[in-house]
């Protein structure tokens, strides 16, 4: 192995041998054998470039990146360059501490994250003029299709009519229709000043200011969808919203765009933090999540997800949307954008902005050219030639934005004195620039305050700010603290030389539409890593687009669904079975694809009997079977190539959902299995960070039939004809950066070898706790795959002890709790990843098994039933010291009830929340919030 693969996989040789006995095999192969079966095997090793060192990955990559060219950009489009405060580019985008937790489903060791997107909600809510919003969206493009799809729910679907505003930037509109089109929605385009509001809508999409910069007073649309009991979405721009009047303000009832300018790199396109923020009345319509204030077991102030938390996997094909991520280390910075400057210091940049701009035109108008009245930041310009205008200003260093009638300059807080003086020598305009009145309606300014609660403006200094970061970042538990065994979810290493490179001006500055040979240095990232992704999957192409996991789900699913059109085929049904993942059957409904249910068996197989009857009762209205593989049970299923022949047999597709594909990189491919379409989430199997909660990226890989209808986009062209799923052509380049590293250093060899160990890893997990916990699923071999899910079900019965105090318990002894409850309810899900060294393992065996000894003294009547360690965990230091200690056991066994803990102790920050009462009472700013 490579010098990097032993640095990436925890054990080492000695512990490799005693694990091996534990598990009781001679060899690694052994188990390997026993574990995967002989039938899925690949039969030859991956052809990659061999495994490169850390230093001479970074150089490499600096390399590409120093090929990507940068030019001044203002191209606009909903994507702006910014300055990111080193605050905060140091203190959290390039701090382990904040990227690599996980998503706040254990909310009291969370609560750092939480109050920094509570910061971000608020920061929404306030500019948007409306009562909620959630914690982010993917992009603005995807935010503005479920801002879509919710107006459809709440107007209960008896129309299916949208109105979309000519004026919305062409990728979000691509994707709307991509949304559209499956769901029977009928999206009618217009100039809303000029359109018919008389016939029947569902809602309408409004883009202010628009994509060619222009202000527009919506009044009058508002009230005519309204009057046919509509719903009014407005695509905005967060810095814009600071001089101008809130949405909310003027009827608005959604309000959807993108914080990036708010200290987010372009990185090319992503990752971004979308927002969505809608009318308190549609809460419970709203997709992704919202963070809520609860309180605690002591009445304490808490934070927690509220509401729809989980509900893709809960509701399955009921649920409101099947994103079941958010992009959460992007909005943090966002919202730690406005903490650091404030509303005052947001106008400031907001009117330097509009101000440039306004001089701009002045400039241009004195030069002869028409330009538009009313804008922000982007100044249009009307000329007989935009292209040669474009191409004249490109010779002079400037990427600008050519439309059919003229040119669009949108500024930026970076566009200095400097690069007016040269964009005036390059569009050939004599004169200094001069900054004038914002050319903002003086009917549409805003006016009162924002953002007046404390935390906006008690961290001017950086030392208060760097306190602060600080502070909320030990509230949380991440993998600098512990290892975090979420099974399905694969929290491994994200190495430091995989992360380093995102931040590179090449990689972070470019904006997603300059032309394509300003990208050189990314193209020839993108043909590597989508060379590197094929080989290791087994299939013919592979489509970067789809930002997160369960977008590559859906642009799985309409990649079959546009082969099957072009076949002249109307297939209609998604065969899913009970073990799928969790997201599956809700991609399928937003495919427009009706869910049939497949059984598994009594060991978590597919039932292939009740398999064959299903296909043989639908025949050809079968577009797909979506199979999780290894299944979401933890076992490798002996009859996955026979379940793909039967689905085949029909002329239907086999959709594979990649994400255990921790288990199968170098042994086996989901080509060669037999599947059709398979996603990867890179923020699961090759490295990159989940972030709190996102970012993530799930390209799918095809085989040769499907490679033309991957998903295209209306800017760039891909040479494809399938439909965009994302605003931006790759999706979240940037931090394809980390993927390339992880595969380039780690070779063929190393990939192999990490999806060994993690077999072992959680198979030595299952020995040790063998007679304690039940292992719910195994394989014919009597193996686990890369995750096994313990059945503590029966402690209900015999001591009163639910999963979640199991989990919450888990806090006292400094770890994050498995996966609970998914796939089966009752039940903790583990998956330790190949990056865990025996230690460590060995540490979160012992804290379980010494949780079943405290489960035996309640089951004995040595312990309370009801004041016990495990009901009242977790504990945090200030009940522990607390005067009022009144609990039936001893303060020493309730905070240190492991050795190790007396060399580092990790303190939950709340005790046990109380979800239910957030969500009686449900507020998702910092208005009331102590520390706000």
């Amino acid at each position: 192995m490579s010098g990097f693969a032993r640095r990436h996989i925890g054990p080492d040789a000695v512990e490799l041998a005693r694990m091996l006995e534990t598990v009781g095999v001679d060899s690694l192969d052994q188990l390997i054998d026993e574990a995967v079966p002989a039938g899925i095997r690949t039969p030859a090793p991956l052809e990659l470039p061999p495994a490169i060192t850390e230093p001479e990955a970074l150089a490499a990559l600096a390399e590409r990146a120093a090929d990507n060219q940068l030019l001044r950009s203002f191209i606009g489009m909903g994507y702006h360059g910014t300055f990111t405060p080193p605050v905060i580019l140091r203190n959290v985008f390039e701090n382990p501490g904040w990227y690599t937790a996980y998503t706040p489903y254990q909310a009291e060791i969370s609560q750092g994250r939480l109050e920094a997107l509570l910061v971000f909600q608020t920061v929404i809510e306030e500019l948007t003029g409306l009562e909620i919003a959630n914690a982010s969206m993917l992009d603005e493009a995807t935010a503005a299709a479920e801002a879509m799809a919710m107006s459809h729910r709440v107007t209960r679907g008896k129309l299916h009519r949208f109105f979309m505003d000519s004026g919305c930037h062409p990728q979000t509109k691509a994707v709307v229709r991509t949304r559209a089109e499956p769901l029977g929605i009928e999206v009618v385009e217009g100039d809303p000043a000029q359109f018919d509001f008389g016939e029947p809508l569902f809602g309408a999409l409004l883009q202010y200011p628009d994509t060619s910069g222009k202000i527009c007073d919506h009044r009058a649309v508002v009230q005519a969808v309204h009057a046919h009991k509509g719903l009014v979405t407005v695509a905005t721009d967060l810095l814009a919203l600071t001089l101008l009047e809130a949405p909310g303000e003027w009827g608005a009832d959604i309000a959807v765009g993108n914080s990036q300018r708010f200290g987010v790199p372009l990185g090319y396109g992503g990752p971004h933090a979308a927002f969505f923020a809608t009318r308190a009345a549609h809460q419970r319509k709203m997709p992704g999540r919202i963070i809520g204030q609860s309180v605690d077991a002591d009445g304490s102030p808490a934070l927690r997800m509220a509401l729809q938390t989980r509900e893709q996997h809960i509701r399955r094909d009921k649920a409101t949307s099947n994103i079941c991520t958010a992009q959460v280390l992007l909005a943090n910075m966002a919202g730690f954008y406005a903490v650091w400057h404030g509303p005052q210091g947001l106008i400031d940049i907001a009117e330097r902005v509009a101000s440039r701009a306004a001089g701009l035109a002045a400039a241009l108008r004195g030069a002869g050219f028409e330009v538009g009245e009313h804008f922000f930041d982007t100044v249009h310009f009307r000329c007989d030639d935009p292209a040669a205008v474009v191409a004249r200003a490109l010779a002079g260093g400037f990427n600008l934005r050519a439309l059919e009638d003229g040119v669009c300059i949108a500024l930026d807080e970076t566009a200095s004195l400097s690069d007016m003086a040269a964009l005036y020598r390059a569009l050939g305009i004599e004169g200094t620039h001069a900054d004038a009145e914002p050319a903002i309606p003086q009917a549409q300014r805003r006016t009162g305050s924002f953002l007046q609660q404390p935390v906006f403006h008690a961290h001017r200094s950086e030392t208060a700010m760097v306190r602060w970061l600080h502070r909320l970042e030990t509230r949380d538990l991440s993998l600098t603290t512990s290892m975090i065994p979420l099974g399905s979810c694969t929290m491994k290493l994200n190495a430091a030389a995989e992360m380093i490179p995102v931040s590179l001006p090449g990689f972070a500055g470019l904006h997603p539409f300059v032309p394509r040979d300003q990208a050189k240095g990314y193209s020839r990232l993108f043909d590597e890593l989508q060379g590197w992704l094929a080989e290791i999957t087994g299939f013919a192409a592979v489509s970067l687009q789809p930002n997160a996991g369960s977008q590559g789900e859906y642009a799985g699913l309409l990649t079959i669904r546009r082969y099957h059109q072009a076949r002249g085929e109307d297939r209609s049904i998604c065969l899913i079975p009970t073990s799928a993942h969790g997201t599956n059957p809700a991609s399928a409904v937003l495919a427009g694809l009706k869910v049939v249910t497949v059984r598994c068996d009594d060991h978590g197989n597919i039932d292939v009997s009740d398999l064959r009857a299903k296909v043989e009762a639908h025949g050809s209205q079968i577009s797909a079977l979506m199979v999780t593989y290894p299944s979401t049970h933890g076992v490798f299923e002996e009859a996955i190539t026979e379940i793909c022949e039967v689905v085949h047999s029909v002329g239907a597709q086999v959709y594979l959902d990649g994400a255990n594909m921790n288990a199968m990189v170098g042994l086996c491919r989901p080509g060669e299995i037999g599947a059709d379409v398979c996603h990867l989430n890179l923020h699961k199997t090759f490295a990159i960070p989940h972030g709190g909660g996102g970012p993530g990226m799930g390209p799918i890989g095809v085989a040769a039939h499907l490679a033309s209808h991957l998903p295209s986009h209306p800017v760039i062209d891909l040479g494809v004809d399938g439909s965009p799923v994302s605003a931006a052509p790759w999706g979240s380049p940037s931090i394809l950066v980390i993927t390339w590293a992880y595969i380039a250093m780690l070779g063929a060899d190393g990939l192999t070898q990490s999806s060994k160990m993690a077999i072992l890893n959680a198979n030595y997990i299952a020995k040790r706790l063998e007679g304690q916990y039940e292992v719910l699923y195994r394989g014919l071999g009597g193996r686990v795959a890369h995750e096994c899910i313990l059945d503590t079900r029966p402690f209900k019965n015999t001591a009163g002890v639910a999963v979640d105090d199991i989990a919450k318990r888990l806090m006292d002894y400094g770890f994050h709790a498995p996966t609970m409850s998914f796939p089966v309810v009752g039940t903790l899900m583990v998956e330790p990843t190949e990056s865990e060294d025996q230690g460590e393992l060995d540490r979160f065996c012992d804290a379980l098994l010494a949780i079943r000894a405290e489960i035996d003294e309640v089951e004995s009547g040595a312990a309370d039933p009801e004041d016990n360690v495990l009901k009242n965990a977790p504990h945090t230091a200030q009940s522990v010291i607390s005067d009022g200690w009144d609990h039936s056991y001893g303060r020493e066994k309730a905070a240190y009830p492991a050795p190790w803990l007396r060399i580092h102790k990790y303190w939950p920050a709340v005790r046990r929340i109380d979800n239910a009462a957030g969500d009686r009472n449900l507020i998702c700013s910092c208005d009331a919030w102590p520390d706000s």
